[in-house]
C-alpha cells in the first residue's frame, strides 16, 4: 500500500508540475526573450480559468471549455499588450512590476463585477469520470492523466516551435539583437507580440485545466505566480527545457511534502502543531531547493543561450 501511495503521490506532483510549467513557460518566454517583467501573467491564468468554467457549465463541453477560454484570455491579452505592453517594451523593470501590478488590481475587480466574489468549481469532464486502474490496487483518475498526456504534448510542441522553426528563429534574433534583426526585415514588434499571445494561451489551458481540480477564485494568479517564478529562476530564465526540468523538481518536492510531511511529524508532534508545520516545511523545501540550484549553477540548470 505504501508503494501505491508513493506512485500516486509521484504522479499527482508531475500533474501540479506541469500546471507550473504551462504557466512558467509562457512567464519565462515574455521575461526571457522579450526582458519584460509581467505579473499580470497570473491574472490571465486566472481569466481563462473562469471563462473555461462558464462556457464548460453553459455547454457541457470540455473541448469548448478550453478553446473558448484560450480565446477570451488571448482576447484579453491582445489589449492588454496594444495599449500597455507596447509602451513597456524597453522600460525598466521596475515600470514594468508597477504596471503589471496595477493591471492584477483591475482584473481581480474587473472578474469580481462579473462573477462574484464566491469560488466556481468547474464539472470535470463526463466522458473522464472514471478511474483508470494503472496498477493492481492504484485506481488513477483519468482526467489527471488527461492532464499529464496535454502537458507532455504542449510540452514537446513549444520546444520544437522555439528551437525548430523559423518563428522560433525570429524570436531568438529578435531577442538576441533587436536592431540587427529590424535591419534584416523581421518585425519584431509583431514577434514580440506573437510571443505575448502565446504565453497567454499558455496560462489559459494551465487555467482552464485547473478549474476541474481546484475551485476557481479571485486571486488564484497571484498564489501560482510565486511557485512559477521559482520555476523559472530554477531553470534558468529564457529556458523552455529549463522551465520543464523545473517544473517536475518543483511539482515533486511539493506534492510530496505536503503528502508525506505531516503524517512522519505526527509521530513526534501533536496532530495539530504537524498538520500546520507540515505545509509550512513544504513551501521552505521548495525555496530551500532554489537557493541549492543558484549555489552551484547561478543561471539556472539549462540558462538560455542567445
Amino acid at each position: 500500500m505504501q508503494t501505491i501511495f508513493v506512485i500516486e503521490q509521484l504522479l499527482n506532483g508531475m500533474g501540479y508540475g506541469f500546471m507550473l510549467f504551462l504557466l512558467a513557460a509562457g512567464l519565462t518566454l515574455v521575461f526571457g526573450i522579450m526582458d519584460t517583467m509581467n505579473l499580470a501573467h497570473g491574472s490571465l491564468f486566472m481569466v481563462g480559468g473562469y471563462m473555461a468554467a462558464t462556457v464548460h457549465t453553459r455547454s457541457d463541453s470540455f473541448a469548448a471549455a478550453v478553446l473558448g477560454g484560450v480565446a477570451a484570455t488571448v482576447l484579453v491579452a491582445l489589449v492588454l499588450e496594444a495599449l500597455l505592453m507596447r509602451r513597456l517594451y524597453g522600460r525598466d523593470h521596475l515600470a514594468q512590476v508597477l504596471a503589471t501590478f496595477g493591471v492584477i488590481l483591475i482584473l481581480d475587480d474587473a472578474v469580481k463585477a462579473l462573477w462574484g466574489p464566491a469560488p466556481i468549481m468547474a464539472p470535470p469532464p463526463a466522458a473522464l469520470g472514471e478511474p483508470v486502474t494503472l496498477l493492481p490496487g492504484l485506481p488513477y483518475p483519468s482526467y489527471r492523466l488527461l492532464i499529464l498526456a496535454a502537458g507532455l504534448v504542449i510540452a514537446a510542441g513549444l520546444y520544437l516551435l522555439v528551437n525548430r522553426t523559423r518563428i522560433g528563429m525570429l524570436v531568438r534574433a529578435g531577442a538576441s539583437n533587436r536592431g540587427m534583426a529590424e535591419l534584416m526585415g523581421v518585425r519584431v514588434d509583431r514577434v514580440f507580440t506573437l510571443v505575448f499571445l502565446l504565453g497567454a494561451a499558455l496560462a489559459a489551458v494551465a487555467g482552464a485545466l485547473m478549474g476541474p481540480i481546484s475551485a476557481v477564485q479571485i486571486g488564484m494568479g497571484e498564489s501560482i505566480l510565486i511557485p512559477a517564478l521559482v520555476v523559472i529562476v530554477i531553470g534558468g530564465i529564457g529556458s523552455v527545457r529549463g522551465v520543464f526540468v523545473a517544473s517536475m523538481l518543483v511539482g515533486v518536492v511539493d506534492t510530496a511534502g505536503r503528502a508525506f510531511l505531516p503524517p512522519a511529524l505526527r509521530a513526534v508532534l501533536p496532530p495539530a502543531v504537524a498538520a500546520d508545520l507540515g505545509p509550512a516545511l513544504t513551501s521552505i523545501a521548495v525555496y530551500a531547493l532554489m537557493v541549492a540550484v543558484l549555489a552551484f549553477k547561478p543561471a539556472g540548470l539549462f540558462p538560455a543561450r542567445a
